[in-house]
Parts: C-alpha cells; structure tokens; sequence
C-alpha cells in the first residue's frame, strides 16, 4: 500500500508548529517527519484570536512554509491548542447490557450517557476519555470489551472549551483552504508523548509551561485522572521583568531567555551587573543579574504554588512517585528543576520522549514539540480513519483556491 500523510498543528500563542508526517497504512506505528516549520503566532492570546486576518497570515506562513519543503499538498489537519476557557471535569454514566457480552458499541454508549449528564451551556465537548469501568460489582476496569456483564459504568473527564473560542480557530483554518479533522487540547496531547507506560501506571504529573497558560495532566494506573488550566505563563515572567526594568518586552525576552536563572537560594544568585550596552539591544545601562533572576524565580515560583493547589485538591501533594515532568520551552531556564523540587516536594524531570527510530534523527525530539507529535500519537492510538475518497480531489481544489487567493487583489 502507498505511503500516506497526515499534518499536525500546534498552536500557541507565540508560535505555530507543523509538521508534516508519512506513514504506511499497514504499518501505522511508523512515522517519518517529512517537514516541520515553526512560524510565529503574534494574534492570538491564552487561545483566544485577537486578529483573525493577522492570525490566518501566520497559519497559511507556517503550512505554506512545510508544504514546500516537504513537497506535499496539505488539505486535512490534526489541530492541538491552548485555551484559558478550557475546562475539565468528572462525570458518570451507567447503562444495562442487552447481550451478555460488553461490545464497543456499550463502550460508546455509556460514554454518551456520562456526557448527556452534564450541561455544556456555551461549550462544545472536544474529548470524553475514560477513567475507569465498573463492570458489576468489579471496579478499576481498563477496557471492559468483550467481558461478560449486566451492568456498565464509567467515570469520564470531558474536555470542553467556549464554543466561540473553538469556532474562530476553525474557521481560520478552513479560511486558508484546510480542512480540520479533529481538534485536540494540548494538556493531554503533551502528556502523551512524554509520558511512558511505567509512569502512567503509577502516580505522575505532566506540566505544560506555555506561554499564557501552564496545564497540568495527572495519570494513575495507565488512566487519566486528573486535569486543570492555570491561566499563568513565561509571558508573565516577560511582562513581570519590563516591568521591573523599566524596560520593553522584547528586551524584557531576551534578558529572560539568556541571562535569568531560577534560584532557589541567594547565596548562589549572580551579583555582578550585566552591560546591556554590549548585547545589541538598544539599551546601554546596566542590569543586576541578582535582581533580574529575583524577579523570575518570584513568577516561577507562583506558578509552581497553584501546581501544588491543584495536586492538593486530589490529595496528592508531594505524593506522586513518579513526580513532575516538566515539558514547554522555559524549561531549560537555568535552576528551573532545582527550583520545581524545592517548590513541589517532588522529583522533577524535563520531558523527554519516547524514543522511536523515525523522531531520534529530528530535531522535533524536543520538550517544546510536545503537544504537536502528541497529536499525531493521540490520532494514531485513537486510530481516527482520514477521508479515503477525497484527498485527491480536496489536495487539488485546494492548490487551485490557494492561487487564486493569492492572484485576487
């Protein structure tokens, strides 16, 4: 059978990933990365488009971009973005088996009935995922499909987000003449591809550190148990030292980027000043290092408190034995796991993947890539079934609409 394609986009708000993968139909767990481009994302804030025209420039930059590189005619994407109107919560559902033995069509069934009993006013369900079955009187159920039973149950997470915030990014996407086959928040679609099986079975957290939003993803016996936004990023530690500075935000960046660490103790804070005049930036005074990684560690170190919130809720504060798992970019700011270990009483570790043949040789096998190849994992494990009649036909249609776009005044 012929290599196929899929594309996956990330989108976050200050840069659009994509990347284009090829895969053969007999053999899905195999992927090659044909292309990735990363473009900037300047119109969009917490998921929330501010400039439609702005925000379809910067998608239709990065697809084009992949496109040309990859030789490949994108016409069908797998969409992963963050959202501050995201939102998750715990449901029920139970039903009667009408046969003996449980099909997937129960499976689908009592998903449905856990969804019917919450009111969504305003919101669309982007994901209903299973926590565990309950098959009579047996509790902790993975995968219930084929057991004998009368009775089926299960506890669910829903995934919903503002049906407007939803709808505009849609329709962004189809306005640059792409299809959107499924959409996927990146606070699970992260998680997947960090996490291996050993730490889904036992208690670990995922951390997602964006740039407007840090999403934090609990799994306990190879299971979702637990999700929740917090609407703070590294674009408040920049807002927080041009604040402190005096200074413009995109200094207030590349300080941050280069210079800050995350201390978590004085004595080992930097106390030498740092000449701005000699970093080409248009500033010539001078900045305290101790005072600059102050300001830094002071955000960090309130994002990590509402980590810790959020774990208490569950009861598991500093009670994960697999601990934290830190994935995004500013991450790799200096002391950050030192700082992340002291704040959350808890072993901390950056992301790394799992690794596999076709991503070793990339260099997507990034912490910062999380949520875009989670996406393609999480359509492979859910083994959503493309267009088969129309790839063809839409990849032409497309092509043609994208030159007369581009030909109209």
């Amino acid at each position: 059978m012929v290599d196929s394609t899929i594309t996956t986009i990330d989108i976050w708000s200050s840069k659009i990933r994509t990347i284009i993968w090829s895969f053969k139909w007999e053999d899905q767990d195999k992927f090659v990365v044909l292309w990735v481009w990363v473009a900037n994302s300047t119109a969009i804030r917490k998921g929330n488009i501010l400039d439609m025209e702005e925000f379809k420039n910067n998608l239709d930059k990065s697809l084009e971009e992949a496109e040309k590189m990859a030789w490949e005619q994108v016409s069908h994407v797998y969409v992963s973005f963050n959202s501050s109107s995201f939102e998750v919560i715990s449901s029920r559902g139970v039903i009667a088996i009408s046969w003996e033995e449980i099909t997937q069509d129960d499976v689908d069934r009592v998903l449905d009935m856990a969804r019917g009993w919450v009111d969504f006013p305003n919101r669309e369900i982007l994901k209903v995922i299973p926590e565990s079955f309950s098959v009579d009187i047996e509790d902790g159920v993975k995968n219930p499909v084929g057991m004998s039973a009368r009775k089926l149950e299960v506890v669910a997470n829903i995934f919903s987000v503002n049906t407007n915030v939803l709808n505009n990014i849609k329709r962004a996407v189809s306005d640059v003449w792409i299809e959107v086959l499924d959409v996927y928040p990146n606070l699970i679609s992260s998680a997947e591809w960090v996490l291996d099986r050993r730490q889904k079975e036992l208690w670990v957290v995922c951390v997602d550190i964006g740039a407007s939003t840090t999403w934090v993803t609990i799994y306990e016996e190879g299971v979702l148990k637990y999700s929740a936004v917090i609407p703070l990023g590294w674009d408040n530690v920049t807002n927080d030292i041009a604040l402190g500075l005096r200074t413009s935000t995109l200094v207030a960046e590349k300080l941050k980027i280069e210079h800050a660490m995350v201390n978590t103790d004085e004595k080992e804070a930097p106390e030498r000043d740092l000449d701005l005049s000699k970093l080409n930036i248009g500033e010539t005074w001078k900045v305290s290092l101790l005072y600059l990684s102050q300001i830094a560690t002071a955000r960090y170190e309130e994002i990590f408190y509402f980590v810790r919130e959020e774990l208490k809720k569950i009861g598991k504060d500093w009670m994960l034995p697999e601990g934290a798992v830190f994935v995004g970019w500013w991450i790799k700011t200096k002391q950050f796991l030192d700082s992340a270990k002291q704040n959350l009483k808890l072993p901390c570790f950056v992301g790394t993947p799992i690794i596999d043949d076709e991503l070793s040789d990339t260099f997507i096998n990034d912490p910062v890539c999380a949520a875009v190849i989670g996406t393609m994992m999480m359509w492979n494990k859910y083994n959503i079934d493309m267009p088969s009649f129309s790839v063809n036909i839409w990849s032409l249609f497309t092509s043609i609409m994208k030159v007369l776009k581009k030909l109209l005044p």
